[in-house]
């Protein structure tokens, strides 16, 4: 009996494999997938106009209000218009002068032919007094654009709107000198409705949209496009290609563009910071997962997937476009397959393990601590 004692205890315990472990799964469908492309940029008014004074003189008045809108050819600024008065009454008063002389001239000539028809005076004097009178006509058209001139100038000592838009900050003060040597800038007007979008897009980019707007038959040109703002704000109104430039830039390597898009609440303005989503269709028929389920590994991508026979094996694919946290699948998988979502570090190569949905993971998760809170029987 010792002896067979001593022959038990000599044998090992037995080793109990522990079970496989628990993955969460989701079954591969297709499905259309929306496809789009965001460019960043900044937004510009079509038209920057910079009002300037183009004359010299002392700002007299600016009867308009800052940051408002303005209508065409409303009074902005006028500035001392007496010493263009004076120059205007000193050139009409020469253009008078003028037309005397011409008239004085030309009663001269008519005088004087009927004595030269009848030889009572030499023919050098009727050439003198003919030539006195183109002199004359040459003095009245002078004078004449001197006082058109003086007119032109003082016109412009009324600075008006030269178009519609929103008026910026006044760069001068009311009795300041201003069209010294060169013409000051006195404010800026923008339009704002329609308002611009402008990016530099790179070469491979534009050629990736070019692609996908073919693949879905319509026109890159033609593509609606949404612009959102800086919190995420998306702007109501939809907008659409205006210019693309004719050639890459060779020191970027960028292609300018520019998008147009309505403003009618003028809320959009010049110099601010957006983003915009081009909607480029769906693709039919697509294989999606969830990013989480993507492993990448030395510049490549893979999945876990579930074999009929419960074991994991991991697969190279090719990745497309990432939409609302789903990644494209476009090559090397196919729909009805299983991937693993969650328990990637559970998983080996070729190792079993126990795949569960999400629902599945939910009901067992919920049912665990209800097992807990059961009394035990004695």
């Amino acid at each position: 009996m010792a002896a067979v004692a001593v022959l038990c205890g000599c044998k090992k315990p037995v080793v109990v494999a522990p079970p496989p472990p628990i993955v969460e799964v989701m079954e591969i469908s297709t499905s259309e997938v929306p496809l789009s492309s965001t460019l960043i940029g900044q937004l510009d008014s079509p038209q920057n106009v910079e009002v300037r004074a183009r004359v010299e003189g002392f700002v007299d008045q600016m009867p308009f209000t800052e940051g408002v809108e303005v209508k065409q050819g409303d009074l902005l600024f006028q500035l001392d218009k007496k010493p263009f008065l004076e120059k205007l009454a000193a050139a009409t008063g020469a253009l008078a002068e003028a037309n005397a002389a011409l008239g004085k001239y030309e009663a001269d000539v008519a005088r004087l032919e009927p004595l030269f028809n009848k030889r009572a005076i030499p023919k050098q004097d009727l050439d003198n007094a003919i030539a006195s009178v183109e002199v004359g006509k040459a003095g009245v058209t002078t004078a004449q654009a001197r006082v058109e001139s003086a007119q032109i100038d003082l016109g412009y000592c009324d600075v008006k709107a030269p178009i519609t838009g929103l008026i910026g900050a006044t760069q001068v003060a009311i009795g300041e000198l201003v069209g010294k040597g060169e013409p000051t800038l006195l404010a800026t007007i923008s339009t704002l409705d329609p308002i611009w979008f402008y990016c530099n897009v790179s070469e491979v980019d534009y050629i990736k949209a070019e692609e996908k707007s073919r693949e879905i038959g319509r026109d890159i040109a033609s593509l609606p496009l949404s612009l959102i703002l800086a919190g995420g704000v998306e702007h109501p109104d939809r907008g659409r290609f205006v210019f693309i430039d004719r050639a890459v830039d060779v020191k970027t390597g960028t292609l300018r563009i520019r998008a147009e898009f309505p403003n009618k609440q003028k809320l959009l303005r010049p110099g601010m910071f957006a983003r915009v989503r081009i909607d480029l269709g769906t693709r039919k028929d697509s294989l999606e997962v969830p990013e989480r389920a993507i492993v990448e590994l030395q510049g490549k991508t893979f999945l876990w997937v579930i074999t009929p026979e419960n074991t994991a094996s991991q697969r190279p694919v090719k990745v497309g476009e990432l939409v609302n946290s789903k990644v494209s699948i476009l090559e090397g998988l196919k729909p009805g397959e299983r991937v693993v979502l969650e328990g990637l570090q559970k998983v080996r190569e070729g190792a079993p393990v126990t795949p569960l949905t999400a629902a599945q993971m939910a009901a067992m998760q919920s049912a665990a601590p209800a097992a807990e809170a059961k009394p035990a029987k004695h």
